[in-house]
């Protein structure tokens, strides 16, 4: 979705991504109308994962008492999960081994962010890390947010999400599919570019 177009009507599931500037972005998304709108999916049973910067969006506030996102300190969140976010200068970067808690697989991700989520939904984990919860879901279960990034990047994740929606995963292979992907790109420009030539430069 870009600019102000509408939040499909008709959608199962959305997906409120990652975000560098979380407060702005925020700040966009209530700008674009889709506020709104995602609480009317919400209310018409529709499904909602928020990850990372999406998921801190979700919560009931975002607190930034060291200005490191800007001017903005203090923001409403979208209120759909029981939870509240205090952005921390240090980052959090790291290769990330969980399992999903609302079905039975295992996730091989990543995590990139700043800040700390705490409330009440952190009760009903999305997935745990080393057996500690992490992430978050609603009372009504419509809800979920995340800091795990590359989750559908996983065929077992994939498949179990997808069919907790009533949805079955058209891919078997997700890493395969990509590396097939890419060589078949890398054949494509070989034959437009002369790589010998490219190279001696």
């Amino acid at each position: 979705i870009a600019g102000n177009e509408a939040l499909p009507a008709n959608a199962d599931l959305i997906i409120v991504p990652g975000s560098k500037s979380t407060i702005a972005d925020l700040l966009r998304f209530r700008e674009a109308g889709w506020e709104a709108q995602l609480q009317a999916h919400v209310e018409r049973g529709g499904a909602v994962l928020g990850v990372c910067g999406g998921y801190q969006m979700l919560g009931a506030q975002i607190r930034d008492p060291d200005a490191i996102e800007g001017s903005t300190t203090e923001i409403q969140g979208l209120g759909l999960l029981d939870v509240e976010t205090v952005l921390q200068p240090k980052k959090t970067v790291k290769t990330t081994s969980a399992r999903a808690a609302l079905f039975a697989a295992e996730i091989d991700g990543y995590e990139i962010h700043l800040g700390r989520t705490e409330g009440e939904d952190r009760d009903r984990a999305f997935a745990t890390v080393n057996g500690l919860a992490e992430g978050a879901v609603s009372r009504s279960g419509r809800v979920m947010g995340t800091y795990l990034h590359g989750l559908f990047a996983d065929d077992g994740f994939r498949q179990g999400f997808l069919n907790m929606l009533g949805h079955q995963s058209e891919q078997s292979n997700y890493r395969q599919d990509v590396e097939q992907a890419l060589d078949a790109i890398a054949a494509r420009l070989e034959t437009l570019i002369d790589i010998d030539a490219l190279f001696s430069l």
